[in-house]
C-alpha cells in the first residue's frame, strides 16, 4: 500500500498524527478467476487496471443511476477487498450475489478491521483516493506508535472540515452520485465501459447542468435537524443532511446560493465551497 508522509505540516504548525478505528465500516472479499470482470461491469470505478495495493473510491448504483452503496476497492494479489458500510454489509453481499450469475467469483465477509490515519500516515495505510488531506485507510493495519488514538466521531469531524460528504448524507437510493460529488472526489471513471446506472450518470455529466450538490454549511451553535430546509429568502435552497456543532453537510440548489442570505429555522447559515470543489 502507498505510504504517506509521517507528519503533516500545515500553516507552520505540525498537526498531531491521529488514528481511529472505523467500526461503521467492514470488508467484503471478492475473489475467483472472474473477479475483475465481475466488478468492472457493476461499479462506477475502473478495476481492470487495479493493481495489488491500489485503493479506489466507487459506488454501486441502481439501474436508474441512484446511489445504492458507496465503497472503496482495494486490489489484492488474488482479488479485491470492498470497504463498505457495516450496517449494509449483508445487503451488499446479497446484491452482488444477484449479479454473479455464472461468473466464477467468491463473495464473503472479511474480518479485518477498517481504520483511518490522518495528519500523516504510516506503513499499511493506503491514501484515501477521494482527497489526500483525508489521510489514509487501513485494513487490519496497526496504528503507528506515535499516533494519538481518536474515535470515529473525530474522523468524521475531520472529513466534514474538508467539506467531504459521507454515508450519512446519501439516504437510501434517493441521491445521484454526482449530487454527492462522486465525480469530483474520484468516485466515477467516465472513460471505462458500462456499469450499472451508467447511462443516467454519464448523461448528467455530459449535459453539465447539475442543479444540486452537497456542500458544507456553517452556523453558530448546534446543528439543525436533518431534513431542515435551507431558505434563500422565501425560496427553498437546500436541505440539511448531517453534521455537528457549527458545521453540517447540506444538499444545496446551486442556482440559489450565490450572494443569497441563507437561513435555517431562522438562523443565519453560510455555504462553503471547498478548494477541491469545481461545480
Amino acid at each position: 500500500m502507498a505510504d504517506l508522509l509521517s507528519a503533516s505540516y500545515i500553516g507552520g504548525v505540525t498537526s498531531l498524527l491521529r488514528y481511529a478505528r472505523l467500526d461503521s465500516r467492514t470488508l467484503i472479499s471478492v475473489t475467483g478467476p472472474d473477479w475483475r470482470a465481475f466488478l468492472q461491469g457493476l461499479l462506477t470505478q475502473d478495476v481492470e487496471t487495479l493493481a495489488a495495493g491500489d485503493l479506489r473510491f466507487a459506488a454501486l448504483l441502481t439501474p436508474q443511476g441512484r446511489l445504492m452503496f458507496d465503497l472503496f476497492v482495494l486490489g489484492e494479489a488474488d482479488g479485491a477487498l470492498l470497504d463498505v458500510a457495516a450496517a449494509r454489509c449483508e445487503a451488499i453481499i446479497t446484491r452482488l450475489s444477484m449479479y454473479r450469475l455464472r461468473a466464477k467469483v467468491e463473495i464473503a465477509a472479511d474480518e479485518r478491521a477498517v481504520s483511518a490515519l490522518w495528519n500523516g500516515a504510516g506503513p499499511g495505510f493506503a491514501m484515501d483516493p477521494r482527497l489526500p488531506a483525508l489521510g489514509g485507510r487501513g485494513y487490519g493495519a496497526a496504528p503507528p506508535a506515535d499516533a494519538a488514538e481518536a474515535d470515529e466521531a473525530a474522523y468524521d469531524a475531520h472529513r466534514l472540515s474538508l467539506g467531504v460528504p459521507g454515508p450519512a448524507d446519501w439516504g437510501e437510493e434517493k441521491t445521484y452520485p454526482i449530487e454527492a460529488n462522486f465525480d469530483l472526489l474520484n468516485g466515477i471513471d467516465f472513460r471505462k465501459g458500462c456499469f450499472v446506472g451508467q447511462e443516467t450518470t454519464s448523461r448528467m455529466k455530459r449535459r453539465g447542468q447539475i442543479k444540486t450538490r452537497m456542500l458544507p454549511i456553517t452556523f453558530d451553535g448546534p446543528p439543525p435537524a436533518p431534513g431542515a430546509e435551507v431558505l434563500a429568502g422565501e425560496l427553498r435552497a437546500g436541505e440539511v443532511l448531517s453534521g455537528g456543532d457549527g458545521r453540517a453537510m447540506a444538499s444545496m440548489r446551486l442556482d440559489r446560493i450565490d450572494g443569497a442570505a441563507l437561513t435555517v429555522d431562522g438562523r443565519v447559515v453560510r455555504v462553503e465551497r471547498p478548494a477541491w470543489f469545481e461545480a
